[in-house]
């Protein structure tokens, strides 16, 4: 048991349990069953809910308990876990106390929907900023990892830490995704790029974009008015980690996680490039 483990110690640790939660995911996708929709949920991404969120979450808490049993740890099922009680805290703790978070399945409906582009979303926080983040492509049996100030990785899901490689340099696509209730800033960026919006442009298509494929090209920027910790705001924090230009909807750099409120921050705005991220702000101004 270590007390006091480092955030490459955590993902270390919990990689075997991530590989069998990706092939537990992969190999349910065509025959899971939704649970009742999310009371909480605003939208038809954030009210999907499955078996596969629930037993997911419940295999990561069971391993964090048993390896890790002092640590804080925050999962988006918490409300419906058995295991939220027996964990020191689901809040930030002061710096250095880390909180550990997770997204089951970042995507359910899109995973519902027979999509490749869902993905399970481990990420290690401070008070200040992440320390570090997976996102795991069980379809692709695939991840990129980031720790802090040490840029952006890709690896094979089957091999450890020391054998994944630096994000290689690509060409982006001129396509930028809105997420939901931004389908006003639509207009204005037509002209110039080919904007999906979630709201209206969601078809059940397998490779429908997630805010991940920035990094696999497919995407040149994206927006949302709320990103949460465990998913949107993970994400903005690997596009800042990779080099991209990040901040709130009005150009500010985000503020400390420890600032923000019920773990999402207020709105977030990712671009490949400056022109890009300005053209978005113009739009959301």
């Amino acid at each position: 048991m270590v007390i006091n483990p480092s955030p490459r110690e955590i993902i270390t640790a919990l990689l075997p349990h991530l590989r069998v939660a990706a092939g537990y995911a992969r190999h349910l996708q065509s025959q899971i069953n939704s649970l009742p929709d999310k009371d909480a949920g605003d939208n038809l991404f954030t009210a999907a809910l499955t078996d596969a969120d629930i037993s997911i979450q419940t295999l990561i808490e069971v391993a964090i308990l048993g390896t890790f049993p002092n640590m804080r740890f925050y999962g988006e099922e918490y409300e419906k876990s058995h295991n939220t009680k027996y964990f020191r805290s689901i809040e930030l703790g002061e710096q250095d106390d880390y909180l550990i978070t997770l997204d089951p399945i970042d995507g359910t409906k899109l995973y519902l929907d027979g999509s490749d582009n869902y993905l399970i979303i481990l990420s290690v926080l401070n008070a200040d900023e992440y320390e570090a983040v997976m996102t795991i492509s069980p379809a692709n049996n695939s991840y990129w990892l980031t720790f802090r100030g040490e840029g952006i990785y890709q690896g094979d899901l089957d091999k450890d830490l020391d054998a994944c490689t630096p994000l290689k340099a690509i060409d982006h696509q001129p396509t930028i995704l809105l997420g939901w209730g931004l389908a006003s800033l639509k207009p204005p960026l037509d002209k110039k790029y080919h904007v999906i919006d979630l709201e209206h442009s969601y078809i059940p298509d397998k490779n429908f974009p997630n805010y991940k494929n920035m990094f696999s090209g497919d995407l040149i920027g994206w927006a949302t008015k709320r990103g949460k910790f465990i998913d949107s705001a993970a994400l903005a924090f690997m596009a800042k980690e990779a080099g991209y230009i990040v901040t709130d909807l009005v150009g500010l750099p985000l503020v400390p996680l420890s600032s923000c409120e019920n773990y999402s921050y207020e709105g977030i705005v990712v671009g490949v490039n400056r022109e890009v991220h300005q053209d978005l702000l113009a739009a959301v101004n």
